[in-house]
């Protein structure tokens, strides 16, 4: 978008200008880089689904705009039907690829940061997937600490506190082991 530097009657604004001009400048300053939100779903989605919002959470409070498919694909399709569930991580993929990182998050035993994290099926294939195109991967073990402030509307929006995060190399993050789903 073009600031004019004349107004609707044609006349010259410079303080209109001027203001339009700096918010634009502005904007155009903002970054946010899109990052792919790996965490479990399978298992225990309810709790999954919890946890991936305050991960999607914390990627905002870092600046970033989140993109987790395992809120959005399973609204409309059934985790349950192999070919949806298909089709679902196929979704994700697609969404992975406009991405300029993944941040995988898991969840080790509290105050044992060497236990183990589940990396789901779906995570695996993400993954692989993230690492043949040479996507940057952030690993963070942790689980949000909750405030028993609100900003809004309930449950959905309570705020959490991101001190309980700590990021890992992969390395540290490896030592994982697989769940069936």
């Amino acid at each position: 978008m073009r600031v004019n530097l004349y107004n609707a009657e044609r006349y010259v604004d410079p303080t209109a200008y001027e203001a339009l001009t700096k918010i634009e400048r502005e904007a155009r300053q903002i970054y946010r880089p899109l990052v792919y939100i790996c965490s479990p779903y399978a298992g225990e989605p309810e709790r999954n689904t919890r946890l991936a919002r305050e991960y999607c959470r914390f990627a905002v409070t870092r600046n970033c705009i989140p993109i987790a498919p395992h809120l959005l694909f399973p609204q409309f399709m059934e985790d349950s039907d192999p070919e949806q569930r298909r089709l679902g991580l196929f979704f994700g993929l697609v969404l992975q690829s406009k991405c300029k990182e993944m941040w995988v998050f898991g969840q080790a035993a509290p105050g044992n940061l060497s236990a183990p994290v589940n990396i789901t099926k779906g995570m695996a294939v993400e993954l692989e997937k993230a690492r043949e195109r040479g996507l940057p991967i952030r690993y963070f073990l942790g689980a949000p600490e909750k405030s028993s402030d609100f900003l809004g509307r309930g449950e959905a929006t309570k705020q959490a506190s991101f001190r309980g995060f700590a990021e890992v190399s992969e390395a540290e993050f490896a030592s994982t082991k697989e769940v069936s789903e």
